[in-house]
């Protein structure tokens, strides 16, 4: 049986704010959209839960922490995003909770988006059966996102993010749009950021290195080109990042 074709993402927005757990998630998930985006004259800002300190077997987390959130930086500057956050959750043990809800409602005050995004925050990638299993981390950001969309402009959640931080509530948030679903809805034509995405997802070179014996390069060139053909036959036949769009 054919999958439904996927809709082109919403269009009418300046502002958008991804929200993920670690350094790299947005390169794995949906950077070429990004590079397009901002092509446009779009607005993105990155909020990272940790800044990654447990993802390197080798490196201490003290030592890792700085050196993944400077490539972060580098690699958000590729896809023409400059403001990029962190919320010093600890990486591998982020929870769920209103901690969490808060800070990120927070992030959303501040920014004021139309558009947020997240990343995959069901207990598997792919399917349910048969899937692989999905991180603590992912699931846990990927959720409290969905939440915090709302929270954000209620007043009377978290108080205390306007009598104490002066941050007024944020009713505009009009989608949250989840990078890395197994049940995209909508998909933004990859071509013209691909080769950037490559280049942004190939700033994690420490990570990349520690991750795998392959050429840095051959493999961010293979996981992203895989990654934008794999919805091209849902998308008129065009590279194309999905996302499963919720509206609010």
């Amino acid at each position: 049986m054919s999958q439904p074709q996927l809709e082109a993402m919403p269009d009418d927005w300046t502002r958008a704010l991804a929200v993920v757990a670690h350094p790299d998630d947005l390169e794995y998930g949906c950077a070429a959209a990004v590079a397009c985006w901002t092509d446009h004259g779009k607005e993105v800002a990155y909020l990272l839960a940790s800044r990654g300190e447990a993802g390197i077997d080798t490196l201490a987390p003290a030592e890792c922490a700085p050196l993944r959130e400077r490539e972060q930086r580098a690699s958000a500057a590729v896809v023409g995003v400059s403001a990029v956050e962190f919320l010093d959750h600890h990486d591998g043990v982020i929870e769920y909770g209103t901690a969490l809800r808060r800070d990120i409602a927070a992030a959303v005050r501040r920014h004021r988006p139309e558009l947020v995004i997240t990343l995959n925050h069901r207990d598997t990638w792919g399917p349910a059966v048969g899937g692989n299993w999905n991180t603590p981390d992912h699931r846990a950001v990927g959720r409290a996102t969905l939440d915090a969309a709302g929270d954000a402009g209620n007043r009377w959640i978290f108080p205390e993010l306007l009598t104490e931080q002066g941050l007024e509530p944020w009713s505009g948030v009009r989608w949250v749009a989840i990078a890395g679903s197994a049940t995209p809805t909508h998909a933004v034509d990859a071509a013209a950021g691909l080769d950037r995405a490559v280049r942004s997802l190939l700033e994690h070179r420490s990570y990349i290195e520690a991750l795998t014996d392959e050429d840095p390069e051959d493999y961010c060139r293979t996981f992203q080109n895989g990654n934008v053909r794999a919805l091209a036959d849902r998308f008129g036949g065009r590279p194309a990042v999905g996302f499963e769009v919720f509206g609010r």
